[in-house]
């Protein structure tokens, strides 16, 4: 069974909205800033792509602002732009055949923050009881089912910085398996003191930018945001008469089961993702034209990416991009956010660049689109996501009609 993208919703921290976020990718902007959620002066690190232009009461009611904490805030307001952009009708999303399903990394710990700095200094009286319900990343779906009359399924994905990836998947699994006609999927992440300082922690945190594959990378850089989709089955959307975006292929979705932080040296759960959601699509791997890479800017995720994509395409250089570079890394929402700039990597036949970029790595010999973007074939791309923990999850996107037709299968 097709299943179609045919919505997308953008909180992020180069611009809200499908079209201000990809004006921005196509022209390399930088959404990296310093930090302004939260102290960071005993740090040694202050920037992140923050996203400083969202204000909640311009997407949500009153009532949903103060019962939502900021991950889930953006969560919604990202649905609702996606279901805008889907053209649904009034009602499309209410009942059992509509489902939501979320990744996330680390969801409203945020809520959690903030109740322990008022009990640090205040004592228990000082925790406010409307915290509480706040907290938890099962709420995320259920705020935006709540919000949409959802009746479903209705799931989280805490798969790392991988999860946007895994819900994209187990969405069209959903959809395939004939359990839903119409998700909204995707993921959120919100910035995070206690993350922000445990990657400092950790020496993975670049002192001011992202340079994924550049010899001279020093870490990642943390961000966040929301990317939401809605996917649908192809006869719900021939049904209803929906513009198709993009068609969602074949997913592989992998555990290195080496090491909580460091990919495995022989990367063969990574190479195993890539040819999982090449070969479910019907498709050889001389037929991807573009991979937005995971490209972090760590040392030892950037170098076994790049053996990964001399396993799986040989000596054939397919053009890459990271888009950490300009976003930041959106831990569980990043997979999400990609997946949306490749899917107008589908539309235009632009590849966004890597910024950053400057000096070329010999144990990472591939091809970086470079600090600004390529114009070039784009019929099929790929979106990796090669995780904490050894999750790997590699999605595969294509221009309407340029997928083979689905095999027919039987009970």
């Amino acid at each position: 069974m097709r299943v179609f993208i045919t919505g997308v919703g953008v909180i992020s921290s180069i611009g809200l909205g499908k079209d201000a976020f990809w004006k921005a990718l196509a022209e390399g902007k930088s959404g990296i800033s310093p930090v302004e959620a939260f102290d960071t002066s005993n740090l040694g690190r202050s920037n992140a792509g923050e996203v400083k232009a969202f204000h909640p009461r311009d997407h949500l009611s009153a009532a949903e602002v103060r019962r939502m904490g900021r991950c889930s805030q953006m969560a919604l307001a990202a649905a609702r732009m996606a279901i805008t952009d889907a053209a649904l009708p009034e009602g499309a999303l209410s009942g059992p055949r509509a489902s939501v399903v979320l990744g996330t990394t680390m969801g409203e710990a945020g809520v959690l923050e903030d109740l322990d700095h008022a009990w640090i200094a205040k004592g228990l009286p000082g925790v406010r009881r409307a915290w509480i319900p706040k907290y938890g990343s099962t709420l995320l779906p259920i705020h935006v089912a709540r919000a949409i009359g959802a009746e479903g399924s209705v799931l989280t994905l805490p798969a790392a910085c991988a999860a946007g990836n895994y819900a994209i998947g187990l969405a069209c699994d959903l959809i395939r398996a004939g359990k839903a006609d119409v998700i909204v999927t995707g993921a959120a992440e919100m910035l995070q003191e206690l993350q922000y300082s445990g990657f400092v922690r950790l020496a993975a945190m670049a002192p001011t930018k992202c340079q994924p594959f550049d010899l001279n990378r020093q870490g990642l850089i943390l961000g966040e945001g929301a990317g939401i989709l809605v996917v649908e089955s192809e006869a719900h959307a021939v049904r209803r008469n929906a513009r198709v975006l993009a068609e969602v292929g074949g997913h592989g979705m992998t555990c290195d089961a080496y090491h909580i932080t460091r990919p495995h040296p022989e990367a063969a759960g990574s190479i195993g993702a890539m040819r999982q959601a090449i070969e479910r699509s019907g498709l050889q791997p001389d037929a991807v034209d573009f991979v937005n890479a995971h490209g972090t800017g760590t040392k030892h995720n950037d170098a076994a990416e790049s053996k990964v994509m001399r396993d799986v395409f040989g000596d054939r250089k397919v053009p890459i991009s990271s888009m950490k570079s300009m976003l930041g890394h959106c831990m569980g929402a990043a997979s999400a956010l990609e997946a949306i700039g490749c899917l107008m990597t589908l539309e235009t036949g632009i590849y966004p660049p890597t910024i950053g970029y400057e000096t070329p790595d010999p144990e990472c010999d591939v091809d970086v689109v470079a600090n600004e973007a390529r114009k070039g074939k784009a019929d099929i791309v790929l979106n990796n996501s090669l995780a904490f923990g050894g999750y790997n999850s590699v999605t595969c996107l294509a221009r309407p009609g340029k997928l083979p037709a689905p095999k027919e299968t039987t009970a």
